[in-house]
């Protein structure tokens, strides 16, 4: 066998080291779904050429060298963000119920002997299920019950006064029409043998199915 020269043999060894290498790469290089490293930023651009919707993933703020999460409205307003420092959620910020009155004198109150809403809420339907929970008292000597409605329909059961109603369910609406749009939320009570009946929300949330 005639003797190759030892340039063509340097020559494919450095290509048989090449192919090893790229084949190495592609064996463990990152899922086409997934970011290993840097950023990726995702943008919707309007016909006119300006920017609709911008969702950026990865790199890092400022004061932190952790990634983060963050979408942009066509303003360039920062409507939703993770928290880098502790975890959790940044933007937006939520609602949360502010501290209620102790003295059950002075809670939403009926002696009406049929249903009769005490308290009333409006709120916009975003997640399809809601938790609530009510204090429930009765005056002496008095029993009553005590419900809730969400547009006119009861929402879980229908507690004895002087009980607690705590009940996470579907919310009763129509999801697919109702969201974004506004529902109204009613307590509702009676005093079947005399007396009054109160009843106090001190938790209200949404929540997922």
């Amino acid at each position: 066998m005639p003797q190759l020269p030892e340039d063509i043999i340097d020559r494919l060894n450095q290509m048989e080291r090449r192919i090893k290498a790229l084949s190495t790469a592609v064996n463990t290089r990152p899922a086409l779904n997934e970011v290993a490293n840097g950023q990726l930023t995702v943008k919707r651009t309007n016909a006119d050429g300006s920017t609709a919707a911008v969702l950026q993933m990865g790199g890092s703020s400022p004061t932190a060298t952790r990634p983060v999460i963050r979408i942009f409205d066509g303003y360039n307003h920062e409507i939703f963000a993770d928290d880098i420092l502790t975890g959790g959620l940044a933007r937006p910020w939520l609602q949360l119920l502010p501290p209620v009155d102790l003295n059950s004198a002075r809670w939403p109150s009926t002696s009406s002997t049929t249903f009769t809403a005490v308290a009333q809420s409006f709120n916009p339907v975003w997640q399809p299920k809601m938790r609530l929970s009510i204090y429930t008292k009765a005056s002496s000597g008095a029993t009553g019950q005590v419900k809730v409605l969400v547009d006119g329909q009861q929402f879980g059961p229908t507690v004895t006064a002087g009980t607690t109603f705590d009940y996470t369910g579907l919310l009763p609406v129509d999801m697919p029409a109702k969201f974004g749009k506004v529902m109204t939320i009613e307590v509702h009570a009676l005093a079947s043998s005399g007396g009054t009946v109160y009843a106090q929300p001190v938790l209200m949330y949404g929540t997922q199915t």
